[in-house]
């Protein structure tokens, strides 16, 4: 009888201690599922912008933003931190212009100065600012028939090179290059250069550089694109460093207003707040860095240097 009285002891005192491990091991789990929410919580979500109203930003600008691939390392990153999908349309500084002016763009990135303020004292441009600067350069064949390497200035290179007639290559494409140039026959006493040696392309500058490259001509270019295809071209930096060939570029806005007025039946509303916020992106001191450093790694010295902030006369 006492034996059957111990073993029964025994059984209960296993069941009591199964029983308590069960109830410490299902304690724990729902502890564990408890620190489980809270746990997660401690994760911050990754940041995204949030989506604009309007989520395409037109920005229409000169062919050497996009040759000198400045803009694709900066638009990804604009796009990132706005939620904006930028649509560059790369084409000459007068028809990036006149996009504007027609609200067929949002916001402009051109080096067109005078041009530029022409859009601003009508109303078709606001919020002008200064961005950057490189430099125009004279190229043409090692061999320089026309003397450029040994005049005096860029003015005079020109005179050199249309009294020897030696082949000219021209933009002719309304660009900020293309107004440059002019500029200077003018000065050179050349209203309009004509005769076989001066010939246009009606092209962009990476595509004008290749045809002056092949047939040994002569062209003015800006530094960015040529330093992006020196390795590609047979043409070298004959006549820089006057001040004449400074290049400076303005980022500015579409006026909506303006475009309402003046062009009621433009088939697309401005992106107003995009714009805005690509002017501002584009003077941050960020992008103001990205700027000074783009270049370096690859051609040993930067394509643009940047300007935002200081006074355009003092450049």
């Amino acid at each position: 009888m006492k034996y059957f009285r111990n073993k029964w002891l025994v059984s209960l005192l296993v069941l009591l201690l199964i029983s308590g491990l069960m109830i410490t091991g299902c304690g724990k789990q729902n502890k564990q599922e408890e620190k489980q929410p809270e746990e997660q919580s401690e994760r911050a979500p990754e940041q995204t912008a949030e989506k604009p109203e309007i989520e395409e930003l037109i920005l229409s600008t000169t062919t050497s933003t996009v040759d000198t691939g400045l803009l694709d390392v900066l638009i990804p990153i604009f796009e990132e931190k706005t939620g904006y999908k930028v649509k560059p349309i790369a084409v000459g500084t007068g028809k990036a212009l006149a996009m504007g002016e027609n609200g067929d763009a949002d916001v402009m990135l051109v080096h067109a100065p005078a041009s530029e303020m022409e859009l601003v004292e009508k109303g078709a441009a606001i919020n002008r600012q200064l961005v950057m600067h490189n430099d125009f350069v004279v190229l043409g064949p090692a061999e320089d028939p026309a003397g450029v390497k040994g005049a005096a200035n860029v003015v005079e290179a020109f005179k050199s090179i249309a009294e020897k007639e030696a082949i000219f290559i021209s933009r002719g494409d309304e660009s900020g290059t293309h107004k440059k140039e002019l500029e200077i026959w003018k000065k050179a006493g050349i209203e309009e250069p004509e005769g076989k040696w001066y010939q246009s392309t009606g092209q962009g500058m990476g595509a004008s550089l290749d045809v002056a490259s092949e047939k040994g001509g002569y062209i003015l270019s800006d530094r960015g694109t040529f330093l992006a295809k020196r390795d590609k071209l047979e043409l070298e930096i004959l006549k820089e460093g006057d001040k004449e060939l400074l290049n400076i570029y303005h980022v500015m806005q579409v006026n909506p207003e303006y475009v309402e007025k003046n062009n009621p039946s433009a088939a697309r509303m401005i992106n107003t707040e995009g714009a805005k916020a690509f002017v501002e992106f584009m003077v941050s001191d960020e992008v103001q860095q990205i700027i000074a450093d783009y270049g370096k790694d690859k051609y040993g010295e930067p394509l643009f240097f940047p300007d935002a902030g200081k006074d355009e006369d003092s450049l």
